[in-house]
């Protein structure tokens, strides 16, 4: 049992946290084993962009989650909680928990916020369908280089046609043998 600096100590250091972080997941992992917490926790460090996964007593949340932003998901606060904090893709973690989710029933999201705006789990699957930041990124320095492409493409086919020409030209002569 936490003494009671222990717990202001806590609460302290999870404010912190939702001060920092971009997104805040709450979810209730009543039922999960060990080993699927585990997996969970893995995923998150292989995303490498910053996601941390924690259980934390509902006292504490409570007393961290005052006058915040992260108030509002002071009502799901309730029964075993788990937090996961996002600081810098928070779509990212997002679509890794409703994955978790679909994978493992008892793993329940409950709502979260996300640039200080809060989401039911309705929103969160349709977040999860979207692309994330990296895939984005991709796409936008895609559709940047294609008009670059193109005008290559097209400023190089005046150049091929002459050569082309200049060789026909050039195995014409060599046939009429001058």
């Amino acid at each position: 049992m936490l003494s009671y600096a222990q717990k202001q100590q806590a609460a302290e250091e999870l404010r912190e946290k939702f001060q920092r972080a971009d997104g805040v997941l709450v979810a209730d992992y009543r039922g999960l084993d060990v080993q699927s917490v585990n997996t969970l926790r893995r995923a998150l460090r292989a995303e490498g962009k910053g996601h941390e996964y924690r259980v934390v007593k509902n006292t504490i949340l409570r007393r961290a989650a005052a006058g915040l932003s992260v108030e509002a998901l002071s009502g799901h606060f309730q029964g075993p909680i788990a937090v996961a904090l996002s600081y810098g893709d928070p779509l990212g973690l997002t679509k890794l928990l409703v994955n978790f989710a679909k994978d493992h029933e008892i793993f329940e999201l409950k709502g979260g916020l996300l640039d200080d705006r809060a989401v039911d789990t309705v929103e969160m699957a349709a977040l999860a369908a979207l692309p994330n930041l990296s895939e984005l990124r991709g796409q936008l320095v895609g559709l940047l280089l294609a008009p670059a492409q193109k005008l290559a493409v097209l400023l190089q086919a005046p150049g091929a046609q002459i050569a082309r020409l200049a060789g026909a030209r050039h195995e014409q002569l060599q046939k009429d043998g001058v």
